[in-house]
């Protein structure tokens, strides 16, 4: 797997240190205004009318706050707030037994909910429509099904693959938002704000680097800053100025896009195919790691930077990319079309490394 500094995937660090600087109410949100708006909207006027809103579902990419939004959620209706997620939910029993004991008004809170088994499911869409369970009792002809009501609830679902639901599952959703990646400016506010949380003296510009650096994604740029405190305080002054940031930074192979050291290995090894096509089960193989982890973990930031393209033959590396580690692009090569990368600049020299 790859270094769960640059991953947007949350370790049991960021369960524990994410709880302390989460936004706990709307209006403390930094960033995704558009969804903000929108779910201002809808929560407010189910208050008016003194009953719960519509379903939830919140797609996007790990890391961006799908999870704290849905605290928001139930702490903006001051309701009861239930968690879980998709593989907990095995069996149709495990999801009674959860809807079963919701009070008027709760949210009920289900991540990767794209991976909730089958059965499950379908005992779901009953719930959501006529708030309502039946459960069998017995097996074989002489099953039963006995229907219990449901206390009127709102769903939130939590998913970074929306195009794996199931269609009857994403109409339930009487609101979806399509969570995304923040600009630079949004992530400094949010690593300005962890930083008073938590008590770390930072610079504005050390504020600017680490959000420069932290791949549009909050849960990245909160982990980077945690690790740049550390070196500040081991080998610095204290302070995250811009001095610590770099240096931090450089210790952990984070360079000047966000990319780590897997990246550039993904990278490198398209470069020695001449720059692809390359296919992803070679990919893997060249960089020694396994296919899903290149697809899943590195691919989408690489696509999103430019730095990479996709092709019926397999990936390409883009001008951008040969640019990005140094390297004279052949003529011909497909350009990254992302001009706002920064890549005009100069790379630092460890990012030439493999």
């Amino acid at each position: 797997m790859t270094d769960p500094l640059i991953s947007a995937f949350a370790s049991d660090e960021d369960a524990v240190a994410d709880q302390s600087v989460r936004p706990k109410r709307m209006a403390e949100l930094i960033g995704q205004h558009r969804v903000r708006e929108q779910l201002h909207l809808l929560l407010h006027s189910a208050l008016r009318r003194g009953s719960p809103p519509d379903h939830i579902l919140l797609s996007g990419p790990p890391g961006l706050g799908k999870t704290t939004l849905a605290m928001i959620v139930a702490a903006e209706l001051s309701a009861g707030l239930r968690m879980t997620s998709g593989p907990a939910i095995e069996r149709a029993g495990d999801l009674a037994a959860v809807l079963t004991s919701l009070q008027h008004g709760d949210v009920l809170f289900i991540d990767e909910i794209h991976r909730i088994a089958r059965p499950a499911e379908e005992l779901l869409y009953t719930a959501m429509e006529d708030f309502r369970v039946d459960v069998v009792v017995g097996k074989g002809p002489g099953a039963t099904a006995i229907p219990l009501d449901v206390e009127p609830f709102t769903l939130v679902g939590a998913t970074t693959r929306s195009g794996l639901l199931t269609g009857p599952m994403r109409d339930r959703f009487g609101f979806v938002g399509q969570l995304e990646f923040y600009e630079p400016e949004e992530l400094e506010q949010i690593i300005t704000r962890s930083a008073r949380i938590l008590d770390v003296p930072i610079m504005e510009e050390g504020a600017v680097e680490i959000g420069r650096r932290s791949r549009g994604t909050p849960r990245i740029a909160n982990r980077l800053l945690r690790r740049v405190r550390d070196y500040a305080e081991v080998r610095g002054n204290g302070v995250v100025d811009l001095k610590a940031a770099r240096s931090a930074l450089r210790v952990y192979d984070v360079d000047e896009l966000g990319l780590d050291r897997l990246d550039r290995a993904v990278l490198m090894a398209l470069l020695r195919h001449g720059g692809g096509p390359v296919g992803l089960s070679t990919l893997a193989v060249a960089v020694g790691e396994q296919p899903d982890t290149v697809e899943e973990v590195c691919e989408p930031f690489l696509l999103r930077s430019g730095l990479i393209a996709r092709t019926p033959r397999g990936r390409i590396a883009t001008s951008d990319a040969w640019r990005h580690l140094g390297i004279p692009a052949p003529a011909g090569t497909v350009g990254g079309g992302n001009p706002a990368s920064g890549l005009s600049q100069t790379p630092d020299l460890f990012s030439l490394e493999p």
